[in-house]
């Protein structure tokens, strides 16, 4: 049931809550414009353990660390000119990147998973620019979901997950971009797309004429989040490329089809952003009929569609 104390407008009152709360090594959820956050002090080494443990997050998968404004990263990273040239294009927005760890830079080593480098980015949401401008500091902040599940779009998604293991969650209304920020790794002079979002290969190539080379393989050893091969799953198995339901399945349609019971359109005139943005609230809402069987239509495999099959495919993956 949902807590009308726990979940919060975004004001004044409640961003000094979320930013205390901080402070003193507590959790919270935050929105962003991809998903809903579940956040913590990025310096804090307990308080980032409580992310994993309320996520049941296993502790070799990184997190991404956001900060207020571009600069501020290199407080915490080495950012080369390809790294400053991409922050001017896309930051603040749906853009994460990976690179080397400033040794003085005090992000918890459980954010990196032990590893010489972190996912960092700038949020373009207010509500998630107010609670890191009050917070004044990195927060690490994962979707806020149960690892492997579903990513949240909204402030009761996230309540439906956590429940009361959270004093604050943040409203800010359904995020506007629906999926996950895109993550590339710098690497010497070349970017390598390890997590496709909203910004595609095409723009970074067009921001900066660099040539993206794709890393989409699904691994047991991530240097970044969303590269495990089981994730955004929904409690029903999912069927990719269908042309329709079977019976007792739901259907998952997209572009102009007939109409199914138990069937939600991600968009009928075939657009990838009204899609990427219903893709998640939509997954939960069909997973919510408790059938056996979610079965989706086929995706275009181009431009934002590429992130989009990318999430579906690892929540058809089997669990382990």
């Amino acid at each position: 049931m949902t807590n009308k104390n726990r979940i919060q407008k975004p004001d004044s009152d409640s961003i000094r809550s979320a930013a205390d709360l901080l402070r003193d090594g507590n959790i919270v959820s935050f929105p962003t414009e991809t998903v809903y956050g579940l956040g913590a002090d990025a310096k804090n080494g307990k308080a980032v353990a409580k992310i994993f443990a309320a996520k049941n997050r296993p502790d070799f998968n990184p997190l991404i660390v956001h900060l207020p404004d571009p600069s501020a990263a290199e407080n915490y990273v080495h950012m080369n000119d390809v790294a400053k040239k991409l922050a001017s294009a896309f930051w603040p927005g749906p853009f994460t990147m990976v690179l080397p760890l400033n040794e003085e830079s005090g992000i918890s080593d459980l954010i990196t998973a032990g590893l010489d480098t972190v996912a960092i980015r700038v949020p373009a949401n207010e509500v998630a620019h107010q609670l890191l401008k009050e917070f004044d500091g990195p927060i690490a902040a994962p979707s806020a979901n149960k690892s492997g599940h579903i990513s949240p779009t909204t402030a009761n998604h996230v309540d439906g997950e956590f429940g009361d293991e959270l004093e604050i969650i943040i409203d800010g209304g359904p995020c506007n971009k629906g999926i996950e920020s895109t993550i590339i790794q710098i690497t010497d002079h070349d970017v390598v797309l390890l997590r496709p979002g909203s910004i595609t290969p095409e723009d970074i190539k067009n921001k900066t004429g660099i040539d993206v080379i794709s890393s989409l393989t699904p691994t047991d050893n991530p240097v970044a989040p969303g590269q495990l091969k089981s994730h955004y799953a929904p409690n029903a198995k999912v069927r990719l490329n269908a042309t329709g339901p079977n019976d007792g399945e739901a259907f998952l349609a997209f572009g102009e089809t007939a109409h199914h019971e138990n069937m939600l359109n991600l968009s009928p005139t075939g657009d990838l952003e009204e899609a990427a943005s219903n893709l998640f609230s939509m997954m939960r809402e069909l997973d919510d009929l408790e059938l056996k069987t979610i079965a989706v239509s086929p995706i275009p495999q181009n431009g934002l569609g590429i992130a989009i099959n990318d999430r579906l495919s690892r929540a058809a993956a089997p669990k382990e």
